[in-house]
């Protein structure tokens, strides 16, 4: 890749330069991405890049960085070389078992703060939770609402209680279920969740970081729809009148979510849309007389 690979010396600032240039044809944000990998392996914020571009690293240091940038290049996701993402300003633990955390998600966290009181308490479950997000910056923005969070995948829950304790957030119970099979409670204010909805001829598979996500996370069948179908039917019996469904779903399905929902005899259906402009999210309230 560069003779910089096999001895210790370089600098901060060529370093950088030729990460840079090398990940120019796979990442639409090169710079930032080396930027990132390099704080990893220095253990340092992105300010010290710009106060010491001259500083130079060890053969370890420089051994790690080009090892990681080679993985980037291959395609691996930059959270997954990291092991972190932010979330609604924390940091969260992420491993190829669970899904990268998304800017597009917090519309959820934003939705459901709009519709729980400060200071009282609640009842929420998050359906599907992979590595916590929802769930735990819920609870942590609620600290009287009592959260579940559910998975299918053993691996999943193994991170989300990594990030309840890290974060030390005491509210959440994790629960191994398939939606809602192993729920036993009733009477949720809130049913929230980020469910699979690709369908699992989506070109998109094959492209960026999806082609290194878990596809248990992402593929769902009926075009993407199951998920949703079957979260919302069985939703109806966990929460209580005039309780919330949030249901993130793909910029192409608001009208057939909407059109789930309706069926299913939920009132005030609405879609919302995310930092893009693009419809992401589908509410609706549970009536049922």
């Amino acid at each position: 890749m560069s003779d910089l690979t096999e001895q210790g010396g370089a600098t901060i600032q060529s370093l950088l330069d030729r990460a840079s240039a090398l990940l120019s044809s796979v990442s639409e944000s090169a710079r930032l991405d080396a930027e990132v990998l390099l704080c990893h392996c220095l253990g340092k914020q992105r300010s010290f890049l710009r106060a010491w571009p001259e500083q130079q690293l060890n053969p370890a240091q420089t051994k790690q960085f080009w090892h990681l940038l080679e993985q980037r290049r291959q395609g691996r996701p930059i959270a997954y070389l990291t092991g972190v993402r932010e979330f609604w300003s924390r940091t969260f633990n992420v491993t190829p078992e669970v899904l990268i955390p998304r800017p597009d998600s917090e519309l959820l966290i934003e939705l459901s703060l709009s519709l729980l009181p400060d200071k009282q308490a609640c009842k929420i479950i998050d359906m599907g939770t992979g590595s916590g997000i929802l769930a735990i910056t819920l609870a942590a923005e609620r600290p009287l609402a009592e959260v579940v969070a559910t998975d299918i995948s053993t691996a999943a829950l193994i991170v989300a209680r990594q990030n309840a304790e890290q974060l030390a957030v005491g509210n959440v119970r994790l629960l191994d279920s398939d939606w809602f099979n192993a729920v036993t409670d009733t009477d949720y204010d809130l049913v929230v969740s980020n469910p699979p909805y690709i369908a699992c001829d989506d070109p998109h598979l094959q492209q960026g970081d999806l082609r290194f996500e878990p596809e248990s996370a992402l593929i769902s069948g009926e075009a993407g729809l199951r998920d949703i179908r079957l979260l919302a039917e069985q939703a109806r019996g966990y929460l209580k009148p005039q309780g919330h469904l949030l249901i993130e779903h793909g910029y192409n399905q608001p009208l057939q979510v909407q059109s789930i929902l309706k069926q299913l005899n939920y009132r005030q259906v609405n879609t919302h849309l995310d930092l893009s402009d693009n419809p992401r999210v589908t509410s609706g309230i549970w009536n049922p007389a």
